[in-house]
């Protein structure tokens, strides 16, 4: 078994996700690099390798059921527990996606990755966090689900375009959070939701002004924070996000 602190990211073979990873295993973590897509996840784990981190793959697919309990027990059989879960797989649905034409699979699609794959596959590792001295939970939010930031004058500028599958999920992450936090209230695992800001990824067909690296920053940090830190609250770089 492993000694040293294990975390799992999700949507890790590229983007934000891949630099959450090699920020993790900076710190000599050990990192699951989970992504559903097998040559691109080893082609990930053989370059944060050759940058000396202890990465290995886990094949994963948030959309599906045994694929999550298939990565829970390769974790397990890998380093018997996990210490940190990095919620980072998600998808955008294409655009434009206004309200009143958007086809409805679309948002369906997008829920059940941005949403649903965050349960599933949170509570599929949540037996070998608990096994942790210092469990965390970092579910990669975006700003876009704020609702007071939507609401106020200006949001195209704030908040992106109108967005009826991608932004709500986001919204809907958020409360998800907060309810595992509710639930988990009194025991050490801590569970916030970071946004990393507006990053340039295939996501966002790279029109983003920061870089993945600047992005993976809020999670690295929302991972490593002390026993008494916060839990059950929405960061970006510069502190709270309003809901």
């Amino acid at each position: 078994m492993r000694e040293r602190t294990t975390a799992l990211v999700t949507g890790a073979n590229k983007g934000i996700g891949y630099e959450i990873a090699a920020g993790l295993g900076a710190l000599g973590w050990s990192v699951g690099v989970g992504a559903r897509d097998d040559q691109r996840r080893e082609a990930a784990v053989e370059r944060l390798r050759a940058a000396g981190v202890d990465a290995f793959g886990v094949p994963l697919d948030v959309t599906d059921d045994a694929s999550a309990t298939a990565a829970a027990r390769l974790i397990e059989d890998q380093a018997g527990r996990l210490d940190v879960l990095v919620n980072n797989a998600a998808i955008a649905g294409g655009m434009p996606q206004e309200p009143s034409s958007v086809d409805p699979a679309t948002v369906r699609a997008v829920v059940e990755t941005n949403v649903i794959g965050v349960i599933r596959v949170t509570n599929a590792m949540l037996p070998l966090l608990r096994r942790s001295a210092s469990p965390r939970i970092v579910n990669v939010s975006s700003s876009v689900g704020s609702l007071t930031r939507q609401s106020e004058p200006g949001a195209e500028q704030t908040t992106g375009p109108v967005a009826v599958a991608y932004a709500p999920s986001k919204t809907f992450l958020n409360a998800v959070t907060l309810q595992y936090a509710r639930e988990l209230s009194g025991t050490n695992i801590l569970i916030n939701a970071g946004c990393p800001g507006y990053v340039a990824t295939d996501l966002n067909g790279f029109r983003g002004v920061r870089s993945p690296e600047q992005g993976a920053a809020i999670a690295v940090k929302l991972a490593t924070l002390p026993d008494d830190g916060p839990t059950g609250r929405f960061f970006d770089d510069a502190g709270i996000v309003p809901w």
